[in-house]
């Protein structure tokens, strides 16, 4: 555990990796062994459902998944897709950084 307390969160350390194929947002923490993750679903041609966020306890508190939400939230917008914001993080991500871009693709 003694890695997972070193690691800090700085922007330019965290990686977002977008797998489309299992529809989630991964940063892979302390190597690749530890990652937290952003889940997503089609449920329309062009709308998804942000569905999850999940940053391991060790991680927590340093701003990892703001990181997995903005990535998120850009997809949308770069793909033109409209978002359900299931997850109550992505909800509170939005809220917290107001973007007329990020408002014009969720349902409320």
């Amino acid at each position: 555990m003694a890695q997972a307390n070193a690691f800090e969160a700085s922007s330019s350390q965290i990686q977002v990796e977008h797998d489309r194929k299992r529809r989630q947002f991964v940063i892979r923490l302390n190597g690749s062994h530890d990652r937290a993750v952003l889940l997503y679903e089609y449920v329309g041609k062009k709308t998804v459902d942000l569905q999850h966020t999940e940053v391991p306890d060790a991680y927590r508190g340093r701003g990892i998944a703001k990181h997995l939400a903005k990535a998120a939230m850009d997809f949308v917008v770069e793909e033109d897709l409209k978002a359900h914001l299931t997850c109550w993080y992505i909800q509170k991500y939005v809220k917290e950084n107001p973007q007329p871009k990020y408002f014009e693709h969720i349902y409320q």
